[in-house]
């Protein structure tokens, strides 16, 4: 059953336009994105840091001065090994405490969603990842978190509709004027950009070959160089 259209605008705090955020933990490719991309938040996760070869916490002191005097939001994840609450709650507060800019990320769980419960009385913000249903989105939208982030590309490698849990979460939001932003999480390819877009999403991030790829298209290229020969017979005077 196709999902309703979500209302433009309406959830996660009246946002109007889709902000692009980078899923990286590669400094150089996060400065180069801030410079030429002016990408809107930045996303990272223990893959990502575990592949940059860097220790953690370098990673995130890195990151942290590419941002400073900026409110640009970089989400950074506590231990996917803790499992109880209060010890989710104390990492946080830790992290939060190594720049302005962070927003803590939880995954799902009975537990995560009682850490961001108490996160949120603290002021500190929160993003919820690895969301995979719209219940799932809702408790974490209930107990006051931030960002939520549905995953898009895993789902759709299994055959699932992906997109349609975007739609159906931008639904939820603004059923009951929940002001949490979704963001489209793992992005696989440049139709899964415009489909989120299309679908309600807040934010998409997404790696670095990614937007590259969104950037460009064949047509365009083929069109540039009809008008590049047509260019070159050009008389100028």
């Amino acid at each position: 059953m196709q999902s309703p259209e979500p209302v433009a605008g309406t959830s996660g705090g009246d946002v109007t336009s889709m902000q692009l955020f980078l899923d990286s933990a590669e400094t150089d490719e996060i400065e180069y994105a801030l410079e030429y991309w002016n990408i809107d938040g930045i996303t990272t996760n223990p893959r990502h840091v575990k592949n940059s070869g860097k220790a953690y916490m370098t990673v995130l002191d890195e990151i942290a001065d590419l941002v400073k005097e900026t409110e640009i939001p970089v989400s950074v994840q506590v231990s996917p090994r803790l499992n109880d609450w209060t010890r989710m709650v104390d990492e946080a507060m830790r992290l939060a405490e190594i720049s302005p800019n962070f927003v803590i990320k939880l995954a799902a769980s009975e537990d995560g969603f009682r850490a961001v419960q108490e996160l949120t009385l603290r002021e500190i913000r929160t993003n919820v990842t690895l969301i995979f249903s719209v219940s799932q989105a809702w408790h974490a939208a209930r107990n006051g978190a931030t960002y939520i982030s549905p995953f898009v590309g895993w789902k759709e490698a299994h055959g699932d509709a992906g997109i349609d849990l975007i739609a159906d979460c931008a639904v939820m939001l603004d059923n009951y004027g929940y002001p949490s932003q979704i963001i489209a999480a793992a992005i696989r390819n440049t139709r899964q950009i415009g489909d989120v877009a299309l679908a309600g999403a807040h934010c998409v991030t997404a790696g670095a070959s990614v937007y590259r790829e969104s950037f460009r298209n064949p047509y365009t290229d083929m069109g540039n160089e009809i008008f590049g020969e047509a260019w070159d017979g050009l008389e100028m005077d």
